[in-house]
C-alpha cells in the first residue's frame, strides 16, 4: 500500500473513531460505565496507528533520499569504468562479456552491442588458445590476480600485442560470480617493465605517507586521489535533515577522492589509524602504468557502492542490517576462534545511519541477534559475526 494512502486511511479511521464517540455517549442503551473505556482504548490504538504511520513516512523519505545518494555515486563511478583509459570487460564464469568500455570497444575494433555475448577466446590467436585455456582454468581455482601475455585478433582488423589482467570475484558462497579482465595494448619495451603492475609498492614509491589519527576527518582535494597504505576510512555525506549517511569504506590498497564522486558533500574520517598516500591526478594523466594500476582500485570502489545501494534499497529493517553484516563481514572482517571479526567498532548510531533507520531499532534488533547466538562482542566492543543463515 502507498505510505501517503496509508496515512490518510489512519487519520480517517481516528477521525471516525472521535464522531463516532460523541454519537455513541448519547445512546441511552449504552452503559454509561462501558462506553468510556471501550472508546478510549480504541481512540488511543488509532493514535498509536497513526504516529506509527508518520514514522515510517518519515523513514521511508530517507531511504528514498539515500538511495537516491547511492545511485548517483554508483553512476559516477560506472562513468569512471566506461571512460577508463585501459581497456576494462567484464565476463561470466565462462569468459562471455557481459560488461565492455569504451575503450575495449576501440582495441577490440567491434561495437559494443557486437561484444556482447561473444566469448573472450574469439579474440585469441588460434595458435595461442589452448594454452590460454590452461592459464585461465588455472586462475579459476585461485582468487589471485593473473596477468597473461597474449596476441589478440581484432574483431575486424589486425592483430597486435596486449597483456590481459585477470581477477576471480566470487560470492560469499565462493561461487564464480564474474571476471574481471583489464586489457592493454603494449610494445616489446612495455613488456619488459611489466613487473611493476599491480605491484603495491609502486604507489608508495618517492611519495610521501601521511598519517592521520582515528577519529580524525582527513582533507579532500579534487586533484587529489588518496591510496590508503595501511588502515580504514569511513566515507560518508550528510542527508538533508544533517544525519550521517554511510557511503563506503576504504580499507588498505583501496582508493578514495573528492573527485571519485558527484555528491555535493562528501567526508573521508578514520576508523583506525592510517596511513595515505597522496596521488595527483596530473600524473595519472600522463603515467599509463599508474591508471593501469588504478583502474581495478576505482572499480573496486564502484563495486563496494552498488552493494550499499542494494541495501538501501531494500524495503525490511531487518534485511537491511543482515546485509550490512555480511557485507561489513566480507569488507573488514578477520577471522577469531568465534567467528568474524570486523576489524574496527561501530556504535549502533553508525549502524543505524548505514540502515536508514533509528538507532533504538538498530539496538533492538542487534539484541535479537545475539540472543540468537548469530552474533556476538569481544571486550572491546567489536561485533563479532557467527554463521548467518542464508537469505535473498
Amino acid at each position: 500500500m502507498n505510505i501517503e494512502l496509508f496515512i490518510q486511511r489512519a487519520e480517517a479511521l481516528h477521525k471516525q473513531l472521535a464522531d463516532l464517540y460523541q454519537t455513541a455517549s448519547v445512546l441511552p442503551w449504552i452503559p454509561p460505565d462501558l462506553l468510556p473505556q471501550a472508546f478510549k482504548e480504541l481512540y488511543s490504538n488509532s493514535k498509536l496507528v497513526q504516529l506509527a504511520a508518520e514514522e515510517l513516512y518519515h523513514q521511508n523519505e530517507e531511504l528514498l533520499q539515500t538511495r537516491s545518494l547511492l545511485e548517483a555515486e554508483r553512476q559516477h563511478y560506472y562513468n569512471l569504468f566506461e571512460f577508463a583509459p585501459d581497456g576494462y570487460l567484464v565476463t561470466n564464469a565462462e569468459g562471455i562479456i557481459q560488461e565492455v568500455n569504451l575503450t575495449a570497444v576501440k582495441l577490440l575494433n567491434a561495437p559494443k552491442h557486437i561484444l556482447l555475448d561473444q566469448s573472450m577466446i574469439n579474440f585469441i590467436r588460434l595458435e595461442e588458445r589452448e594454452s590460454f585455456r590452461g592459464e585461465l582454468n588455472q586462475l579459476l581455482q585461485s582468487d589471485k590476480v593473473k596477468e597473461l601475455v597474449v596476441r589478440l585478433q581484432q574483431f575486424h582488423g589486425e592483430s597486435f600485442d596486449a597483456v590481459l589482467t585477470l581477477a576471480v570475484v566470487r560470492n560469499q558462497n565462493g561461487k564464480i560470480n564474474s571476471l574481471r579482465w583489464l586489457l592493454r595494448h603494449i610494445n616489446e619495451r612495455q613488456q619488459k617493465d611489466l613487473g611493476l603492475v599491480n605491484n603495491e609498492n609502486y604507489l608508495s614509491q618517492d611519495r610521501p605517507i601521511y598519517i592521520y589519527p582515528k577519529g580524525e576527518n582527513i582533507p579532500l582535494n579534487p586533484l587529489v586521489i588518496w591510496y590508503v597504505r595501511q588502515g580504514l576510512v569511513k566515507l560518508s555525506t550528510f542527508s538533508e535533515t544533517g544525519e550521517e549517511v554511510l557511503m563506503g569504506l576504504a580499507k588498505t590498497h583501496m582508493v578514495f577522492g573528492s573527485s571519485m564522486t558527484s555528491l555535493p558533500i562528501y567526508q573521508a574520517t578514520a576508523l583506525s589509524d592510517v596511513e595515505l598516500v597522496s596521488i595527483n591526478s596530473s600524473e595519472i594523466a600522463v603515467t599509463p602504468m599508474l591508471s593501469h594500476i588504478l583502474l581495478p582500485k576505482i572499480n573496486q570502489r564502484l563495486r563496494q557502492t552498488e552493494s550499499f545501494l542494494v541495501i538501501a534499497g531494500r524495503r525490511r529493517v531487518e534485511d537491511r542490517l543482515y546485509h550490512l553484516l555480511k557485507l561489513l563481514q566480507q569488507e573488514i572482517g578477520e577471522s577469531v576462534s568465534e567467528g568474524i571479526r570486523l576489524s574496527v567498532r561501530f556504535t549502533h548510531e553508525d549502524i543505524a545511519n548505514a540502515c536508514c533507520t533509528t538507532r533504538v531499532t538498530v539496538t533492538r534488533l542487534m539484541g535479537k541477534l545475539q540472543q540468537q547466538g548469530l552474533i556476538s562482542f569481544d571486550s572491546k566492543k567489536h561485533i563479532i559475526i557467527r554463521m548467518l543463515e542464508t537469505r535473498s
